[in-house]
């Protein structure tokens, strides 16, 4: 069949169509995140954000999600640091379990707050400009 300008529709464009599709399957993954934010007297004590491929297929549903920007990466560790505020305020908003605890001894005050996020499945897409985080319920 010819196209208006005349030229046949090949086989050709037809595989770059479905390994298109393919290669934009192949780069999603699923993530298992963690994270724990510990403050000692209103300082901060202790920070850290696990992040690892999960080995087995989690199972669940996408519930809310996170687009940030990439540059064409498709190491999540790399895309999460260049925007560490805007995905730890969506972790934030996920909710986190928060303990804490005051020791009064002598008329000093001692406080410890921690908050944990579980560890939690995200599925994640890569793209050529952004990855697109959603945590599986």
């Amino acid at each position: 069949m010819r196209s208006r300008d005349g030229n046949r529709l090949s086989a050709l464009s037809i595989f770059k169509l479905i390994f298109l599709f393919y290669s934009l399957a192949l780069s999603a993954g699923e993530y298992l995140i963690s994270y724990r934010y510990v403050t000692q007297n209103a300082i901060l004590y202790n920070e850290v954000l696990s992040i690892a491929k999960a080995m087995h297929k989690c199972t669940g549903t996408p519930s809310s999600t996170l687009i940030l920007e990439s540059d064409g990466s498709d190491n999540l560790n790399q895309i999460i640091s260049q925007n560490e505020d805007e995905f730890l305020s969506f972790i934030h908003a996920l909710g986190l379990d928060v303990k804490h605890s005051e020791i009064n001894t002598n008329l000093q005050n001692s406080s410890t707050t921690i908050l944990t996020l579980k560890t939690t499945c995200f599925k994640v897409n890569f793209n050529d400009n952004f990855a697109k985080i959603s945590p599986l319920n």
